[in-house]
């Protein structure tokens, strides 16, 4: 009886939670619970962890450069098509930059933000390749704590913000970070290739210094929200989230720029044979390593 209870309650406690919730979303792939994404990100957890190394214990690291080229390059593609529509639905559309509150109405324009928030959060799964590709490759090194969590937290947190919040001030840091995408991406596509497109990547030690300019303007621009009067944002919640995530990640590059720049000291060992860039970014996007691996 108890157990009938307990059940009972929580599925009262999830509908009055989900009572608030964008209808224009709820249909949509992945978004009927966060059940299905959790399911995802557990297998996920346990495949990167467990089950994929103990597969490749006795087996040869596979060679997947033609896939890494084309899965680079194919998220290189569809980074710079999330900027276009991210432009297109708002940013370059209307939007202030400051107080941006969500468009729940059926407008073309508000419908197109919120099916781009929708494909960033699905571009979160595509980007759990990366892992899995450092598994394949008995890069295991590279499969890191801080690596593991980002992939899991950024879509089972988008998750919450395409079902209540898909649009305003909050996606500013998603418009940003496929920007940052379309170049990191490129250079990983490129590194790729093999030694004889070294040439091209001259930018590589830019893209620590992009890295710090992303964090520093994605926390710039979220905590405007903590001195405007009367925002009208629905759900500070998510506010709070991006502006932690924000500050976390602006501290980490700021921390790792006076060690390495300031003080000239060596990066620890286990990051000798990685770039920051590839360690932070979103932490990870997969394939800084190119260069020396293939």
């Amino acid at each position: 009886m108890e157990i009938d209870d307990i059940k009972s309650s929580a599925a009262l406690m999830y509908s009055e939670f989900i009572k608030n919730a964008d209808r224009r979303t709820e249909t949509w792939f992945l978004m009927s619970s966060p059940l299905p994404q959790t399911l995802i990100i557990a297998a996920y957890i346990y495949f990167v962890t467990s089950l994929g190394p103990r597969l490749m214990e006795n087996r040869k690291a596979f060679d997947l450069k033609g896939v890494l080229i084309v899965y680079n390059f194919s998220v290189v593609a569809l980074s710079l098509y999330m900027c276009y529509e991210y432009v297109m639905s708002g940013w370059g559309t209307g939007y202030s930059f400051g107080c941006d509150p969500v468009d729940y109405s059926e407008s073309p324009q508000g419908v197109r933000m919120a099916a781009t928030c929708w494909l960033y959060y699905f571009s979160k799964f595509i980007e759990m390749l990366d892992t899995i590709f450092f598994v394949l490759r008995k890069k295991y090194s590279q499969v890191t704590f801080l690596h593991v969590y980002h992939h899991s937290i950024m879509p089972f947190t988008w998750w919450f913000g395409v079902c209540f919040s898909a649009g305003g001030m909050g996606t500013f840091h998603a418009l940003l970070n496929c920007i940052v995408h379309v170049i990191m991406y490129s250079y990983y596509g490129l590194t790729a290739l093999g030694p004889n497109y070294q040439k091209y990547l001259w930018w590589k030690k830019y893209l620590t210094s992009i890295q710090l300019i992303q964090f520093i303007m994605v926390s710039t621009h979220i905590s405007q929200y903590f001195f405007i009067k009367d925002c009208t944002y629905d759900f500070p919640i998510f506010i709070y989230i991006i502006a932690s995530y924000g500050l976390i990640f602006l501290f980490l590059f700021l921390n790792f720029w006076y060690h390495a720049y300031t003080k000239g000291k060596r990066l620890p060992k286990v990051l000798q044979n990685q770039t920051w860039a590839h360690h932070s970014n979103g932490v990870m996007n997969g394939n800084a390593n190119h260069e020396k691996e293939e």
